[in-house]
């Protein structure tokens, strides 16, 4: 589980209010060690810290998203302790927050997929609100080839995407399939040959907008997925009066008919 203290298994990049996150471990196709899931979550908190971003990339190296969990990192001797702590204490363990703390952050995250996408690769590209993916890319929930179960987060970031029967036929075969089918049956949200740049004409595209309005639209959705209706219409009523007593609704509205005007930064979280 260790790792050089200056390896950057995760890198962020900032250009301007767009916040890009790479998988950086070329040489195992930015498989995800215990090391790297430290990192993402530790970068994740660095973002949900930052009011200048407005919009996140997660991306992977090399044009690789992610071939899954180290196997070697899961099976080393000296980490069945630490990962048998992690199964068994409660709330959300390691493997899971580091691919659903991308729900709670205050922007929009957007995955760039590409090369492979394999087991924990899927459901850390499943916790994130849009997903752009190439046509050719090879994706699979692929735990149960090694005898395992998704046990990160899936359970909660497949909900509302695909139906029950589709997501139990391709979890229990392990079937690979590509992009283009990801996309089709609703898994992905986006298909192009250069997910990269489609994930930032599309990030650009989001910031035109308020940030305290996207972040309310993310919050309020994301609750008429995973709470009940009534919290959710609450969430609804919550949400308004705050941007109507916000400073950014009003530029939203100057903004319209002089788009030279700048909205200041997000006020909520």
């Amino acid at each position: 589980m260790a790792t050089n203290a200056s390896e950057q298994l995760v890198t962020l990049e900032k250009q301007g209010g767009l916040a890009i996150v790479t998988l950086n471990r070329a040489e195992k196709r930015n498989a995800l060690s215990f090391a790297m899931l430290q990192q993402l979550i530790a970068t994740a908190r660095k973002i949900q810290k930052d009011r200048s971003i407005r919009c996140v990339i997660l991306t992977g190296s090399h044009q690789v998203f992610s071939a899954g969990i180290d196997l070697s990192d899961l099976n080393d001797p000296k980490n069945r302790l630490y990962a048998a702590w992690e199964l068994l204490r409660p709330g959300q363990n390691l493997f899971q927050k580091a691919c659903l703390i991308w729900q709670q952050l205050p922007v929009p995250v957007i995955a760039a997929i590409d090369g492979y996408c394999f087991g924990a690769g899927m459901q850390l590209a499943l916790g994130t609100d849009i997903r752009i993916v190439h046509p050719n890319t090879q994706l699979s929930i692929m735990e149960s080839r090694w005898g395992l179960v998704p046990d990160m987060g899936l359970s909660r970031s497949l909900k509302a995407l695909i139906g029950q029967d589709l997501a139990k036929e391709l979890t229990f075969t392990a079937r690979v399939f590509d992009g283009a089918y990801a996309q089709n049956i609703g898994l992905m949200t986006h298909s192009d040959e250069q997910p990269l740049e489609r994930a930032k004409q599309l990030a650009e595209e989001i910031m035109t907008r308020s940030p305290d309005a996207v972040l309310a639209a993310k919050r309020v959705l994301d609750a008429m997925i995973h709470k009940s209706a009534t919290c959710a219409l609450a969430l609804e009523k919550i949400w308004q009066f705050k941007l109507l007593a916000g400073k950014n609704s009003q530029l939203a509205r100057k903004i319209d008919k002089d788009p030279s005007i700048q909205f200041r930064p997000r006020q909520y979280r």
